[in-house]
């Protein structure tokens, strides 16, 4: 487990540096200047260039990089040339915002998805079966804007049930929660019946059946577990993607979280703090893959971590 944990770790280590070039090149091929962006329009180009000498983006690409590495290892991310503050409270502050949101979706989605998989494929080529694989591939195909706005439309503007947009409380979860679990739990539907149908196919099910053991224990005991590792994969992908900020979620339903920050962060050309997101996206990755990883060594012994 010690020498596992100590290669994930110099592998973690590389992904990160790798996204912080790749975060810092991307962002300053891009078209404009967060120093135009900062002044008003009929600022002069020598006020531009002052301005571009005063955010340190007058040195040369290599300089920007190491110093923004060095500030990483110091506890300082820099500082934002759209809120005039360090980037580090920022995301601190909105991150639980997301939190929230992601770990809601992710327990709906499973909470749903378990229960469709399961069922569908205990009654595999029934109704039942049919309407678990239509809810799968329906899911997955339907648009997250187009949703959200549906949503809006029914529950908020209809029916007056939650509030359309803003942050808040359990109310104001409902609408952003229902839209990306919906994609959840339609993906994670199709991989749990997936699973479950191989696995009941199996011949140690079969001498399962054999000894006279309940079908329903069969199915929760023997074969569940056995088709979880594909489902608990698809489920840390999912809850490093949420935690990342959803973009179109959070900004339809003006969700103050990571995704909203990171899409006024690229219209305002503010590097630093979207140089920031991306490293804070990758290293969450890198956790939830290795908590992943270790979960399904425990559900198959036979997956080692050595």
């Amino acid at each position: 487990m010690a020498r596992y944990l100590l290669r994930r770790f110099w592998q973690t280590l590389i992904v990160l540096l790798c996204v912080t070039f790749c975060a810092f090149m991307l962002v300053r091929i891009a078209p404009g200047s967060p120093a135009r962006l900062m002044l008003p329009e009929e600022a002069s180009e020598e006020q531009i260039l002052q301005k571009e000498i005063e955010l340190g983006l007058h040195r040369p690409l290599p300089v920007q990089f190491w110093s923004y590495i060095s500030g990483i290892f110091r506890g300082d991310m820099g500082t934002s040339t759209m809120y005039r503050q360090p980037v580090l409270p920022i995301i601190i502050e909105r991150l639980p915002n997301s939190a929230r949101i992601a770990f809601s979706t992710v327990f709906f989605g499973c909470l749903v998805a378990i229960l469709f998989g399961v069922i569908a494929a205990a009654n595999r080529g029934k109704l039942l079966d049919f309407f678990s694989v239509f809810f799968a591939l329906f899911g997955q195909s339907m648009a997250t804007p187009w949703l959200a706005v549906l949503n809006i439309y029914i529950f908020a503007l209809k029916l007056g049930w939650f509030p359309a947009i803003g942050s808040g409380g359990l109310r104001y979860m409902v609408l952003p929660v229902l839209t990306l679990g919906f994609a959840v739990a339609a993906g994670l539907t199709r991989i749990a019946r997936s699973g479950m149908v191989d696995t009941l196919s199996q011949d140690y099910i079969t001498a399962t059946y054999a000894k006279g053991i309940r079908r329903s224990v069969v199915y929760w005991k023997y074969a569940f577990k056995n088709a979880m590792i594909p489902v608990v994969t698809l489920v840390g992908i999912s809850l490093g993607i949420y935690l990342a900020g959803s973009v179109v979620a959070e900004t339809v339903f003006s969700w103050t979280g990571i995704g909203q920050l990171l899409y006024n962060s690229v219209n305002n050309r503010d590097y630093v703090m979207v140089q920031s997101l991306l490293l804070i996206s990758a290293f969450m990755f890198a956790i939830i893959n290795l908590v992943v990883d270790i979960i399904n060594s425990f559900i198959d012994p036979r997956l080692s971590l050595e």
